[in-house]
This record gives C-alpha cells, structure tokens and sequence, in this order.
C-alpha cells in the first residue's frame, strides 16, 4: 500500500432517510439544468402565443421566449456536501439550491432529511438540515418549473386559454 492510499478518504452513500452527523463541508458546487416536459412546454408556449397574437393586434409587444429556451428548464445549484458520523465515517449527499453561509460551520452536529434521486449513481440529495448545534431548521430554497416559466408567460398562457376557450364554445353553439 502505498502512501496516498492511506491518504485517501472513503467516501460512501448513505441510504437511510435520515443522517446525523458532524458537518465537514461543501465541496465545490456546479450547476444543473432541470428539463421540462414536451407536453407542459408545448401547452404554455401555445396558449401563451394566442395571447401575444393578441397582444401583437392591440400594439403591445410582450416578451416572447422560444420552445427550445422553455424546455431547457431552470439551472440550479448543486453542492456536494459532505457529513461524518461517530464511526469517523464520511458521507456525501447532493444539496440542491443554496443555504445562508452562515448556516453551518465545519463541526457542527447536523440531522439531515435526504431521498433518493432519480439517477440511482448519484448521492442522495439533501431536502433538510437542522443544525443540532444551533437548532436551526434550514431548507435550501432552488427554482422551480413554474419560476422558470414566469409569471407573465403563465397569464399570457391562462389569457390564450380562455381566449380559446370562449372561441371554441362560441363555434360549438
């Protein structure tokens, strides 16, 4: 054996829901994009465009954003993190968004909620943490489908359905 073996640490996946832990630290974080399905995409980009046909005829001139720029989805933070147990163990869990800096300091005692994540090579991923040193709760906050798409597309999307909506009903009667 030589001497960088006994230099490096094992890291190992935890599959229990619940780890607790002193906390080590955040290893360099990266960002990943979340996809959104075809058919929510395709459903907001349509009925959003009715609107902005709409909006075209009346001389408003909304934003307009592109099939390809809605499926691509949010990116968000991902920052490996990583836990020892009393066993001197040492455990890696995905955190998923962003928590204060101030929230965690090398040492302290932590219990964290993780779950599984859809790709079964990645580590867990952090949903909760309670700082058992401060007993503080602390939840890392990440976009979601619905921020990406934003709030005007939504009503953009919510008038070109009804627009729809009364247009089909009226040539129905």
């Amino acid at each position: 054996m030589d001497d960088t073996e006994l230099h490096r640490e094992r890291i190992l996946r935890h599959v229990s829901p619940i780890i607790t832990g002193r906390f080590v630290g955040f290893q360099a974080s990266y960002t990943r994009e979340v996809r959104v399905g075809r058919a929510l995409a395709l459903a907001v980009f349509v009925t959003a465009g009715i609107a902005q046909v709409i909006g075209s005829l009346l001389r408003m001139r909304p934003a307009r954003r592109s099939l390809k720029d809605l499926r691509k989805g949010p990116e968000f933070l991902v920052t490996p993190v990583r836990l020892r147990d009393d066993l001197g163990q040492t455990y890696e869990i995905e955190m998923h968004g962003q928590l204060p800096q101030s929230a965690l300091h090398r040492g302290d005692l932590v219990q964290v909620r993780t779950q599984p994540q859809a790709d079964p090579t990645l580590p867990v991923k952090l949903t909760q943490v309670v700082n058992l040193t401060t007993m503080q709760p602390l939840t890392p906050r990440i976009p979601t489908r619905w921020s990406h798409l934003g709030p005007a597309m939504l009503l953009q999307a919510a008038a070109g359905l009804t627009v729809f909506g009364v247009v089909l009903a009226a040539l129905l009667r």
